[in-house]
């Protein structure tokens, strides 16, 4: 793997720890700022929202500059929102710090992934994907839980300046690693938006909605639902975290190894697994040790989705993959924000911490239907254009099947066509 990932996984540690080190902190901020919990849930659900819009305006505006300027620049209005979240005198300012941080990071992802697919040949791109995404699976191993320690200890603040820190050590690394492109020709917003025609694009961005908004079900109010039904003291939390950094990992490395081998299999068996996972995960939560083992399933699970979506997105959006791409990465905190909002519904509702666990388990199994519908469809489109008689199947439609259930091969996307593959 080319060395210019490593700069985007810097990037993408930093980012990754500013998206999930609320959760532990949570309840500080909360008591800090003298509101509920589910109130302060909507730094979570403020965060995802500013991602669903950033990721796509971003893209749009960067479609205009060369792809590693734009990736410097969204590291920069990182840095800014994270620090404007450290100084914040009241929940007001804090969360727009929060939405000024979450701007960059669709839009970073998104350009990221065109860019390390690009880096690598096309047997390869969901590895490459996924070691940019490393960057956000370590950082929940060791980012989001030494940040926690260190905001229980010297006070949530401090760990939003260090967190703004690492954006600006991410900033150095892509100034230095990832080498210059010209900006991409002959790409032009109507040629973008003709990606969202395909409705395997729309169900692909569907299940990444539904697949990970299940996790952040749980997830988002881990805390309170370890310390007041699991039993477990609020310092546990940081090591519970780092199980649930664990878990991501080892889903990450499972999604790139096996996402260009057998992608759709592989996205029933993760569906289908956190669906099952998550509504035991309502009874295991009143154990200790069944609690911490349903985390890393949650995690691994739960993450072993990413790679393959994204890379269906990227070879579904024939010939213009990086607003489609974008706007994946802001479904996937579509999926955080409307999971984080339902979770605190029912717990103000009256029926428990662990009812979130619930609501995730719905929306898992919701993906995982749509994973099938989308695979139906697939095989009928070509046995439908034999059976009118229009003769030999399109490339395009043919590389669209190519993608079905156990196939190895991918539709010729963007960045094959255009740019020559670096090994």
């Amino acid at each position: 793997m080319p060395l210019a990932l490593l700069a985007l996984a810097v990037g993408a540690f930093g980012i990754g720890t500013t998206e999930f080190v609320i959760m532990g902190l949570l309840p500080d901020i909360a008591a800090d700022y003298g509101v509920s919990i589910p109130a302060a849930g909507l730094l979570v659900t403020g965060y995802a929202l500013g991602v669903v819009v950033g990721a796509p305006l971003l893209t749009v505006f960067g479609a205009k500059v060369s792809r590693k300027r734009m990736l410097m620049l969204l590291m920069g209005l990182f840095v800014l929102g994270n620090l404007l979240s450290a100084l914040a005198p009241n929940l007001g300012v804090m969360l727009t710090g929060r939405v000024v941080a979450s701007l960059a990071h669709g839009s970073f992802f998104g350009i990221g992934s065109v860019v390390a697919a690009e880096l690598v040949a096309p047997e390869k791109k969901a590895g490459a994907i996924a070691t940019m995404f490393t960057g956000l699976t370590v950082a929940n191993i060791v980012g989001v839980p030494l940040g926690t320690f260190i905001g229980q200890a010297l006070g949530w603040r401090t760990t939003f300046a260090i967190v703004a820190a690492l954006g600006l050590v991410g900033l150095l690394g892509i100034a230095k690693l990832v080498p210059a492109t010209p900006r991409p020709e002959g790409t032009r917003l109507r040629g973008e938006l003709k990606a969202f025609r395909n409705p395997q694009v729309l169900l692909a961005m569907a299940m990444t909605v539904l697949g990970f908004g299940g996790v952040f079900a749980a997830i988002t109010y881990i805390a309170p639902m370890m310390t007041e039904v699991a039993g477990y003291s609020e310092g546990a939390v940081t090591w519970l975290l780092v199980l649930f950094g664990v878990g991501m990992f080892l889903g990450n490395l499972l999604g790139g190894r096996y996402a260009d081998r057998a992608l759709m299999p592989l996205l029933y068996a993760a569906l289908g697994g956190l669906a099952v996972v998550l509504a035991l995960f309502t009874v295991l939560a009143h154990h200790k040790v069944l609690a911490a083992v349903a985390i890393v399933l949650v995690g691994a699970l739960g993450f072993a989705t990413v790679p393959p979506l994204q890379k269906r997105v990227l070879d579904q959006a024939h010939g213009a993959p990086t607003l489609a791409s974008a706007v994946n990465i802001g479904a996937f905190n579509l999926g955080n924000a409307l999971a984080a909002w339902l979770g605190g519904l029912v717990i103000a509702a009256g029926f428990g911490y662990t009812a979130p666990n619930w609501v995730g388990a719905l929306l898992a199994a919701a993906a995982l239907g749509l994973a099938l519908w989308s695979a139906a469809l697939e095989r009928r489109a070509p046995a439908s254009a034999e059976a009118l008689g229009s003769g030999p199947v399109s490339a395009e439609t043919a590389g669209s099947a190519a993608n079905g259930p156990g196939s190895g091969r991918t539709a010729v996307g963007y960045a094959e066509a255009r740019v020559p593959a670096r090994r």
